[in-house]
């Protein structure tokens, strides 16, 4: 029984260890199979990741947005399986680390999310430049429609000429052109930084044919006003353009501005009538079609007034082109041309002014007047005021100042005796 006992452990040993080895081996096993299915579907979630980033190239090429749209979602879809395998794992098999496993979680989780966001980024940025590309292509298409709508007025106007535009349509036109431009303050400033661009540029002309006849332009400018203290010999060129805005918007308060009007409505849709007749037409053509309108005796009469008679004689040596307006003729010539640029501009702002209820009300500043900043702007720009109580007057008035509704439009002026920063 001695001998028998050891070999009966033995043999009951030997019936314990063939008990456990075959759960311990299918446990091997399933992991195995779980670590082969989770290999296989990184594999395919990759090889469908590719497929998706190589349909959004193919996009690109060419461009086209929907499809751009729907590859960047595949690829954003097919990230996203990445990350839940990857967590899944994570959940099943923690890494053990000298940190606990639930700061490894975190660190993983927190690196999952920025990889995330850095994609995100990316994709945000993609977009930015989608919209921009948008916008460009907006502004094209806008400028575009402008020129589309110019071409369309100025065939239409030959058409007019030659009768051949039916009057319906051209009520049916006129009334479409109403409604398109809104009258907004906005729109009355957009015309009066026209109109003093105007002003600007025939003084350039006017400015060297006076220099081509010999003129002594200090003179010249010291008789328009002759106690301006200037800060630089250029700005006397403010002179000229004090001269003729002066005699531009002489009787601008009055309805008529001081012209007959001929039988045109005076209520403020026939005011913005007026202006929008007027608004795409080059002023020469205007006039060829009917020299003797309102709009071509204002011309003649505000030539008169800012172009002396001792001034043109000296520029052209006779005086045929002033008697030709007088006459009622408006001539051709690249100086009378200039002129009606500046005209248009003037009496475009006038019909506007009085399209308003209530009328937009024009200022003026005398010359000497302390220099307000509320209904006053300074043309030069770098200038150097002093202190409060020794506030520096205004030596020209450039352009007038409006008060449209609640809002005022400063009047530009050039100040006297003042220092320009360099």
């Amino acid at each position: 029984m001695l001998r028998t006992g050891p070999k009966e452990m033995q043999n009951h040993d030997n019936n314990n260890q063939k008990v456990y080895p075959q759960p311990m081996d299918e446990s091997v096993n399933q992991n195995k199979d779980s670590m082969e299915v989770l290999i296989s579907k990184i594999f395919s979630n990759i090889s469908s990741l590719k497929a998706a980033y190589i349909q959004l190239q193919e996009a690109h090429t060419p461009y086209d947005p929907d499809k751009i749209q729907a590859a960047d979602k595949l690829v954003i879809e097919e990230i996203m399986k990445l990350s839940e395998l990857k967590h899944s794992y994570r959940d099943k098999n923690p890494k053990i680390t000298s940190a606990t496993p639930k700061d490894s979680h975190l660190v993983s989780e927190i690196q999952e999310q920025q990889s995330l966001l850095k994609t995100y980024e990316v994709m945000v940025k993609k977009f930015e430049s989608q919209i921009q590309t948008r916008d460009s292509e907006i502004v094209q298409f806008q400028q575009q429609i402008q020129e589309s709508t110019q071409r369309k007025l100025k065939l239409e106007k030959k058409l007019k000429q030659r009768g051949l535009l039916s009057k319906e349509r051209e009520d049916s036109e006129e009334e479409n052109n109403f409604f398109s431009v809104e009258l907004t303050p906005t729109l009355f400033s957009s015309a009066v930084d026209t109109a003093y661009k105007s002003i600007h540029d025939f003084s350039k002309p006017l400015i060297n044919m006076m220099k081509a006849a010999g003129w002594d332009l200090d003179a010249a400018a010291n008789a328009v006003e002759p106690a301006v203290v200037y800060a630089r010999r250029a700005h006397k060129k403010y002179a000229f353009e004090s001269h003729i805005c002066q005699r531009m918007f002489s009787g601008f308060h009055e309805k008529s501005f001081s012209v007959e009007a001929g039988g045109l409505s005076t209520s403020n849709e026939g005011f913005f009538h007026q202006f929008l007749a007027v608004r795409a037409m080059d002023p020469l053509d205007i006039l060829s079609q009917n020299p003797d309108s309102v709009f071509g005796k204002f011309c003649r009469s505000k030539y008169l007034m800012v172009v002396h008679p001792k001034m043109e004689g000296s520029f052209f040596g006779n005086l045929d082109q002033r008697n030709h307006v007088m006459s009622g003729g408006h001539p051709r010539t690249a100086f009378y041309q200039a002129f009606l640029k500046l005209a248009k501009s003037i009496w475009m702002l006038h019909r506007l002014a009085y399209s308003f209820d209530p009328k937009v009300k024009v200022f003026q500043v005398r010359n000497g007047s302390k220099f307000s900043e509320v209904y006053m702007e300074s043309v030069v720009k770098n200038i150097i005021l002093g202190e409060e109580d020794q506030r520096p007057k205004v030596g020209l008035m450039v352009m007038p100042g409006f008060m449209i509704r609640e809002s005022i439009i400063r009047s530009q002026v050039y100040l006297s005796g003042v220092k320009c920063a360099e």
